[in-house]
């Protein structure tokens, strides 16, 4: 945790001296998510995200900026009904830290802002969990459920805002690498492994400290000077 969080401080120490302005920001919501290869379907695991952040001004008009957090996110497995699609019941979480760089591009006539960027997570904790199963039907071998402790992700994120400060954030990322690999099972006498991959959506809200919206500043300086 202290390694991350001082990467974290070296980074914002590292951004492009060209950035007009660095804004603090506070955030806390929702994240749902699903582990790809386990197979199960759907997001149905949800746990709270929560994190700081540095938001920067790459040009004067913030059409163009960028965003690094420390992020909490709690990640998992969940199913609790045996169905032809799901197999066996399990209760897992996944605790990780999160550091997300983002680049976005603000619309310049709505204030919609669009980000891509790529996200390291660092397992921190992964209780026991719950786990069972219908041998006769379908076996997920559970002699080893560890996952493996780094995580790299490609995300996509939409921001906008609702008051002053105030923005709600909509994020989805998945794993470029696998987060548990060779994960083994049987199924009526088939058997086979699968490479796992976090797959999760972020719904958030941000207070941006010090927000100003830079499109009507430009505006104002510019009437000013006519």
């Amino acid at each position: 945790m202290k390694r991350l969080i001082t990467f974290t401080i070296i980074s914002l120490l590292l951004l492009p001296a060209t950035a007009q302005r660095i804004n603090a920001y506070v955030t806390a919501g929702t994240i749902t998510s699903q582990v790809e290869g386990d197979e199960l379907k759907g997001f149905a695991h949800w746990g709270f995200h929560g994190g700081v952040g540095a938001w920067v001004n790459l040009d004067e008009r913030d059409c163009w900026a960028m965003s690094l957090e420390t992020d909490y996110s709690c990640r998992g497995i969940f199913n609790k009904r045996y169905s032809h699609e799901n197999l066996y019941n399990i209760d897992m979480n996944l605790h990780y830290v999160d550091i997300p760089l983002t680049f976005f591009f603000r619309d310049p006539y709505g204030g919609l802002r669009i980000g891509a960027g790529l996200v390291y997570s660092r397992l921190v904790s992964q209780p026991h969990g719950t786990i069972d199963y219908r041998p006769k039907y379908f076996v997920p071998d559970t002699s080893n459920m560890a996952f493996l402790k780094n995580d790299l992700a490609a995300a996509i994120e939409a921001r906008f805002n609702i008051w002053q400060g105030l923005l709600f954030s909509a994020r989805f990322q998945y794993s470029l690498i696998p987060v548990k690999k060779d994960w083994h099972f049987q199924y009526e006498g088939n058997e086979w492994s699968n490479n796992c991959y976090n797959s999760s959506l972020i719904f958030r809200l941000i207070w941006q400290f010090g927000y100003q919206d830079s499109f009507s500043h430009s505006k104002r300086t510019k009437d000013r000077r006519r």
